[in-house]
Formats: structure tokens, C-alpha cells, sequence
């Protein structure tokens, strides 16, 4: 049975065959201007990453949620270490597919209380909008405030690293059959971490994946890609999501 354990408050599973933990970004670069990333908090201390997909809604990873706990959001601080507005979360929308177990459909849509303002540093970044399949080789990014080693501590910071796509086939046999056709892999001198759960996989400007799971106690130097949700497999979901709300024009 695979087991969630809270380490370090950071949210994000390392996953193997027999069991995952939680997980920053490895090997990584003071992030310049990421607008649209979000720190997803629990008491006022950061566990998950997230990313606006519109004024009212920030997605993130299913794995971030907890019952009985009520999440806030900070926007436009990419130092966590300023005093910043916590946004309070409205509904949490769980994919009704998500499997906690195997990490299946580990995509969440956070629908906030109050329209967030429109600000040189608070914007949404797009997602596709069709299916779509990422080619392999192809060079995107990932940020997060999570640690920058295994077990380490939380960074204040956003940071970020460029991350190259792995061929799914080879993903797939790199973790035995553990990932889907609904999940995107990537490898590299750097990745993410513990906190990084639910940030963006961001190719050319656009959102295509969403953090979700790694090798388990091996951020460092991992043997095997890390693993995204692939956000163009969730698009009818989503849109019913965020198409039930009536919102002023996004960014």
C-alpha cells in the first residue's frame, strides 16, 4: 500500500514500487519572472507550488490536499520571506479520478475566494488547448520554492531549472510500467524536490504539466525521470471547471 508521510512540511511524493514520500528544485537559478506561480500554505507555511490558470483559479497537484485543512494561496511573491496577502481557497476540485494510491489523475483545480487583482507580478499562463503530446527532447522548465537536496529545507526563493522531455516509452519502462499516457516524464542535470508538488512543467510559455512524483529519497541524482500529470488529457474537465464560474477577462 502506498503511504503519504509529510516530510518537512513540504508536499510531494517520491514514488517506487513498495511505497513514496513527500519531496525544490535541484541545481537550479533564482527564478526572474515566473507571474503566474503560487505558494499553496497550510498554517502559513508553504507545502505545495500551484499556478493560476485564471484571476480565480490556481491548479496544483491532487496529492496537495488534505481533509480537514483549510489551504491558503499567496500570489505575486516570489520571495516568501515578504509579507504577502493569503488568499483563502473557495472549493477544492479534485479530479473525481484521482487514485492517491498509484497517483492517477493527480490533478487539482483550487477555485479562490476573491478575483485576484491584475498586477505586473500576479498573471495566468495558458494551457493547451487540445490534446496534445509533448516531443521527446524538447527543452522546458519547472520552478518551485521546494528544497534544493534531498531532505533539505524549504527555499524562501523561487527557484527554477530547465528540465529536457523523455520520451514516454522510455519513461515507462524506466518505472516499470508505472506511468500512463496521462502522465509527462522529464530528466536532467536539475528537477524538483520536496514543495514542488503542483507547479507548472512550462514549454514555450505554456503550462502542459503539473508536478507529481519523483524517485523516492533521491533528488539529487535520480535513475529514473520525474513525473508530471500532462494537463492537455484533463482539458473537458477542466473547462467545466473554470467555464461554471463566471469570471471578468483574464490577464
Amino acid at each position: 500500500m502506498i503511504i503519504l508521510i509529510l516530510l518537512l512540511g513540504a508536499m510531494l511524493p517520491h514514488v517506487t514500487l513498495t511505497g513514496y514520500a513527500n519531496v525544490g528544485i535541484i541545481n537550479g537559478t533564482k527564478a526572474k519572472s515566473r507571474p503566474y506561480m503560487v505558494s499553496v500554505q497550510k498554517n502559513g507555511q508553504h507545502i505545495c507550488g500551484g499556478f493560476l490558470v485564471s484571476k480565480q483559479f490556481v491548479m496544483t497537484a491532487a496529492h496537495c490536499f488534505e481533509n480537514g485543512v483549510k489551504l491558503t494561496v499567496v500570489v505575486g511573491a516570489h520571495d516568501l520571506n515578504r509579507r504577502s496577502d493569503h488568499i483563502a481557497v473557495k472549493f477544492y476540485h479534485i479530479h473525481p479520478g484521482y487514485d492517491s494510491a498509484k497517483l492517477l489523475n493527480d490533478i487539482m483545480i483550487l477555485q479562490l475566494n476573491k478575483i485576484t487583482e491584475n498586477r505586473e507580478n500576479v498573471k495566468s499562463i495558458s494551457i493547451p488547448q487540445k490534446d496534445m503530446n509533448i516531443k521527446a527532447n524538447s527543452k522546458c522548465s519547472v520552478a518551485g520554492w521546494g528544497a534544493q537536496k534531498t531532505n533539505g529545507s524549504p527555499s524562501k526563493q523561487l527557484m527554477e531549472v530547465n528540465v529536457t522531455i523523455v520520451d514516454n516509452k522510455k519513461c515507462k519502462k524506466k518505472w516499470d510500467k508505472q506511468t500512463t499516457s496521462r502522465m509527462v516524464c522529464t530528466f536532467g542535470e536539475g528537477g524538483f524536490c520536496q514543495g514542488d508538488s503542483g507547479g507548472p512543467l512550462v514549454c514555450d510559455g505554456t503550462a502542459v504539466g503539473v508536478v507529481s512524483f519523483n524517485e523516492k529519497n533521491n533528488c539529487d541524482k535520480p535513475k529514473v525521470p520525474n513525473v508530471y500529470t500532462r494537463i492537455s488529457k484533463f482539458l473537458t474537465w477542466i473547462n467545466a471547471i473554470l467555464g461554471g464560474v463566471k469570471q471578468d477577462s483574464d490577464y
